[in-house]
């Protein structure tokens, strides 16, 4: 079973088509999906999708994107807040300097916040780096420090430095679409070195589609792709790679629990047979949008 444990089924480029793309998840072998908050204030729509499914499951979280726009909601209301089985992280949250869409002191203070949610609560910090490395990696060493959390580096496409300094203090990091471009070479040799027990795949759909489908709305089927490509990479057959980044989801995301049927042993036989998949249209989403 693979598992996609960043996507965002409440955006529009998802919503449209939800049913469609969860059933081609599954016949791809994705057993489950995590959808990703950016607004707490989206809490109930995010819950809603996640009770339509029993292997569906959300975070709580302000994207940094948006910061500034949620400030007043404190890590004690988050903690309240994420106070729901199907409520498995908190995030994501962190710090974006490639489009500085809110000011970086209320994407600091927001981020800080979210880390004392994820001490508090035990669930995992989902977090988003762009163009940050050091201050994120400071922040990170900083707050370890003060208590320990989970957490993990979701899309990465930081250097190396960081990777390092997250991995030290015990955090995750997870692989996007990202890896399988061409000009990722200094990723994908940080994909090579990241321990086995250590790793994810996502989509962070419907951004950033694999190759072969990059330009596509991409769609959580497509994390097959990503694990295939991950899988060559290290050297490892695609079961391997299935079993490690599930044991590793289990692991991060103590808090889910998945409910065995029809789908699931679907999702088994799935994973085992070849995978072709149509792609949908090409991804008209607005730049703006699409600047996750």
């Amino acid at each position: 079973m693979l598992v996609d444990h960043h996507c965002h089924l409440d955006f529009p480029k998802l919503a449209e088509k939800r049913d469609e793309i969860i059933s081609r998840a599954r016949a791809a072998g994705v057993g489950i999906m995590v959808t990703i908050s950016t607004r707490i204030a989206q809490r109930d729509t995010l819950l809603e999708i996640a009770q339509t499914d029993a292997n569906i499951f959300c975070t709580i979280g302000t994207h940094p994107h948006n910061a500034d726009e949620e400030l007043d909601i404190s890590s004690e209301e988050i903690i309240r807040l994420s106070d729901h089985p199907k409520i498995i992280g908190i995030g994501e949250a962190g710090l974006d300097y490639f489009y500085d869409n809110a000011p970086r002191d209320a994407q600091a203070e927001g981020f800080i916040n979210h880390i004392a949610a994820a001490r508090a609560t035990g669930l995992p910090l989902i977090i988003h780096s762009r163009d940050a490395d050091e201050d994120m990696a400071n922040i990170l060493e900083g707050e370890m420090a003060k208590g320990a959390f989970k957490f993990v580096l979701h899309c990465f496409t930081a250097g190396p430095d960081l990777a390092r300094r997250a991995l030290a203090i015990g955090g995750y990091i997870s692989f996007s679409g990202v890896v399988t471009f061409k000009n990722a070479k200094e990723l994908q040799e940080i994909c090579k070195q990241v321990p086995g027990d250590r790793y994810l795949v996502e989509t962070d759909a419907p951004f950033l589609a694999p190759i072969p489908m990059r330009g596509k709305t991409n769609e959580p089927a497509f994390v097959r792709y990503t694990a295939e490509f991950v899988a060559e990479l290290r050297g490892i057959d695609l079961d391997t790679l299935a079993a490690e980044t599930t044991r590793n989801f289990f692991a991060l995301y103590n808090k889910a629990a998945v409910t065995k049927n029809d789908d699931m042993a679907r999702v088994s036989d799935a994973l085992r047979a070849p995978f072709t998949l149509e792609a949908g249209p090409v991804n008209s989403t607005p730049k703006k949008e699409r600047a996750k």
